[in-house]
């Protein structure tokens, strides 16, 4: 529902009786922040309790909390300021809110940044939107019954589709005077949908995702990962603890740590920090399908970026088995995010991560810049969804040849292509391990060979490169061309 209201008469306060109740101004982000926490809080104990004692009727009141911000007509704001925290128009902005202790630190400083460009207070109160009991209890139960599942069905709110999709993200949210415009990309039920399936498919729960994300499709990468991240660790660094699949938990003092033996469809690993900037590495698996699927759901978290480390086939007769491949550009024949981003809207690459990667590929292979140029190309990478497209050389050659593309893979157009979505910074590095244009195929002595040489200076780039961002600024990172002129205040 969307409250009616005139931006134009400043004497009366808009009407949140339908967007909520029991609003409270806010001039301190981190009390706004705060009064969140408390609603939410109370409310799962509350729904908790309704499931447990089987009191259904109680789980009415459990509601999401409400984040407001009202811009009145004739209200001006300072110039000069980054990307987000800018709202189109005068008028009501606003959003649900779930998991605020999660989420406190990226709440705060977003409310912060609004408040002082606009110098206007934020608004917090109860929704009319209640919270599904799935989201609430998932941790808390690991069996339950045929009856104990009916009786959940018939008594308490389950997650609604809905209402819980992209629209705002997609650009699919017309502005229309008189109504509540988004305060953020998710709503609160979009969002806890995510975190579940995020839980699901890595083997971690939210908690301990990083804000820097590499993504990959092979568990060598992994394996060189984790030794580097329990080093980290030892070595006292700025690392605080590393964790794996099933919420294992490395620290400096636990020696009796190891890997869990069975692995998630897409396991996560996360080198931490204490501020949230680690970086969380993925093993997406092989194919556009899985990126898409992954992607969609860590994009809830924020990250200030995500990197595809792959391999590729090399495309050109001069690349060498090893050599790397910055994308500046991407072909787009994965066919999975047609829907929600057309074909013809342009993927770019950001400038401030593509500068980053060639810098420290410098670095880590001591190579001189003549000598980069012909060992790291940059250019188009075709991204498909047959993993046999060899077998169509013939049919695709013309579109290979004419796109001017240097390397193939199976998800990086993907990856790009969510981001610029979800408006996360992204970038790719490949490492060509085959050119079967050119009769080197990805046989198993070769291969075996090749990855040995590889995966730790690959890796490395891709953690160092990290770094490097970090370094910089993420503010830095968040850049106005992944920004329409209509868009939600919260980056």
């Amino acid at each position: 529902m969307t409250p009616s209201y005139s931006t134009k008469n400043t004497s009366s306060q808009p009407d949140f009786d339908t967007v909520g109740c029991h609003f409270e101004s806010f001039t301190d982000a981190d009390k706004a922040v705060e009064k969140l926490i408390q609603i939410y809080e109370t409310n799962t104990e509350k729904l908790k309790k309704a499931f447990l004692n089987k009191q259904p009727g109680a789980s009415k009141e459990c509601v999401y909390p409400y984040l407001a911000f009202i811009v009145p007509h004739g209200h001006s704001s300072a110039s000069g300021r980054p990307p987000y925290d800018v709202v189109l128009d005068t008028g009501f902005y606003g959003t649900t809110i779930t998991r605020p202790t999660l989420f406190k630190n990226y709440l705060s400083e977003q409310i912060t940044s609004l408040m002082s460009h606009y110098q206007l207070p934020v608004y917090v109160g109860y929704s009319h939107s209640s919270i599904p009991l799935p989201y609430v209890i998932e941790n808390a139960v690991t069996d339950m019954t045929a009856d104990e599942l009916i009786f959940i069905q018939d008594n308490f709110f389950l997650p609604n589709l809905h209402t819980t999709n992209d629209s705002i993200a997609n650009c699919e949210t017309l502005p229309l005077p008189g109504q509540v415009m988004p305060l953020s990309l998710f709503t609160a039920e979009r969002v806890d949908y995510s975190l579940a399936r995020l839980a699901h498919y890595t083997g971690t729960q939210a908690e301990h995702f990083q804000r820097f994300i590499l993504l990959t499709n092979y568990q060598r990468y992994i394996d060189s990962f984790c030794t580097y991240g329990m080093e980290q660790v030892d070595l006292g660094t700025e690392y605080s603890n590393f964790v794996a699949p099933e919420d294992k938990i490395y620290t400096k003092k636990k020696k009796n740590f190891s890997l869990p033996d069975s692995l998630p469809q897409m396991p996560a690993y996360h080198l931490c920090r204490e501020d949230g900037n680690g970086i969380t590495m993925v093993n997406i698996g092989v194919g556009p399908a899985n990126a898409k699927t992954i992607t969609d759901h860590l994009a809830v978290l924020r990250p200030h970026c995500w990197l595809m480390l792959g391999h590729c086939a090399g495309l050109r007769r001069t690349q060498k088995l090893g050599d790397y491949v910055l994308a500046h550009g991407y072909l787009r024949a994965d066919n999975i995010l047609d829907d929600e981003i057309p074909t013809w809207v342009p993927i770019p690459a950001i400038a401030e991560v593509q500068v980053a990667l060639q810098e420290v590929t410098a670095q880590v292979t001591g190579l001189e810049a003549s000598e980069l140029k012909t060992r790291m190309r940059t250019g188009t990478v075709l991204t498909t969804d047959n993993r046999n497209w060899e077998l169509r050389l013939n049919t695709l050659f013309q579109q290979i040849n004419m796109s001017r593309s240097i390397a193939v893979d199976m998800e990086s157009a993907t990856i790009a292509a969510n981001g610029f979505r979800f408006r996360v910074p992204y970038g790719t590095l490949l490492c060509v391990s085959d050119k079967p244009l050119h009769g080197e195929l990805k046989l198993r002595g070769m291969a075996n060979a090749f990855y040995r040489e590889r995966i730790n200076q690959h890796l490395t780039v891709g953690i160092e490169t990290m770094r490097l961002l970090r370094k910089r600024g993420v503010d830095t990172l968040h850049s106005r061309k992944l920004r329409g002129f209509f868009e939600p205040a919260f980056r």
